[in-house]
């Protein structure tokens, strides 16, 4: 990781007490180790990763160019009460807020301190569009997003099913319809494909090579779970994969090519997918998609996918 840098301290207080802020734009070792035990103490009350993949690869990579920390201390507490990070990718900003599972009787009072040191960086940086993602918000997120000047934006659905799938519907992909995923013969053209595919996607679309490499060099990426389509030679669509703990199957990322729009490469490219995850020792299959996605919503339900939860985005344009 890159040699720390800190900006000076600044001191806000609220009701029970004053809230430290450290504000960083690099992670040295020490302080990821700080920052990640929070993080995984609220991974363990929530069930799931505090931040998002494009922020958590920024964190632990030390801190690339458009990254910014804010960690938040109480006197008289060993561990932070809470850890806002921004992270510049595409033409947005990421912003996201974890407070620990013991301080969150006070997150009206440490929320708005963390977010707006928060939004002063990308201030700092000349503004720009930001989006803060949370898992199921309560009232007080939409308490706190309007404070600092956020609305609500998109909201997901994350959507599960029981795998293996049933063999008929398995059948529907014909033998050989995918291969894995090769970086060096398929980045270039899969690049095209994705951001094309996602042009007006905040994160998933305008990825680069640097954006790919360090997705594959996960440990949990597998070569051979991103499955490409293609016909005569030409990439049809993808179906990208992901394992978790638990036998939990991820559709992470799926898309066609917008050229071959229209000819049920959707649905195949799920069942081929979590065909591979129910191989490969998945007992569960997961997706996102948006709530008003009516057209995937439409495949997903016939495939025997039900809501386990909602996230929602709160969006604003900082200046």
């Amino acid at each position: 990781m890159r040699r720390d840098t800190t900006q000076p301290r600044s001191t806000r207080r609220y009701p029970d007490g004053v809230l430290r802020l450290d504000i960083r734009r690099n992670i040295d070792a020490a302080a990821f180790e700080v920052v990640n035990g929070l993080l995984e103490a609220a991974e363990r009350a929530d069930g799931q990763r505090a931040l998002s993949d494009h922020l958590w690869l920024d964190l632990r990579q030390g801190g690339r160019k458009g990254f910014a920390a804010v960690i938040g201390w109480e006197n008289d507490h060993d561990h932070p009460v809470a850890y806002a990070q921004v992270s510049r990718g595409n033409d947005s900003w990421g912003l996201d807020l974890v407070v620990h599972p013991h301080h969150r009787y006070d997150m009206a009072a440490i929320g708005p301190a963390m977010l707006e040191a928060a939004l002063n960086v990308v201030r700092s940086e000349g503004g720009g569009h930001v989006h803060w993602w949370v898992f199921e918000p309560s009232a007080i997120y939409f308490e706190l997003a309007e404070k600092v000047g956020l609305q609500p934006g998109r909201e997901l659905f994350q959507m599960r099913r029981p795998l293996p799938l049933e063999s008929d519907v398995a059948a529907r992909v014909p033998a050989g319809f995918t291969r894995g995923f090769d970086i060096d013969r398929d980045a270039t053209t899969w690049l095209d494909v994705n951001n094309r595919a996602f042009a007006s996607h905040a994160e998933q679309g305008d990825w680069d090579l640097e954006t790919l490499r360090a997705r594959t060099q996960e440990d949990w990426f597998d070569a051979d779970g991103f499955r490409i389509a293609e016909s005569d030679g030409t990439m049809t669509g993808f179906c990208w994969t992901k394992m978790h703990p638990r036998g939990v199957g991820e559709i992470y990322v799926i898309a066609a090519n917008p050229d071959f729009a229209g000819r049920g490469l959707g649905m195949l490219l799920t069942i081929d997918g979590l065909n591979w995850l129910a191989s490969h020792g998945a007992a569960t299959g997961m997706l996102f998609v948006d709530t008003f996605n009516e057209p995937a919503l439409a495949v997903y339900r016939r495939l025997g996918f039900t809501p386990a939860h909602r996230e929602r985005c709160f969006v604003g344009d900082i200046h």
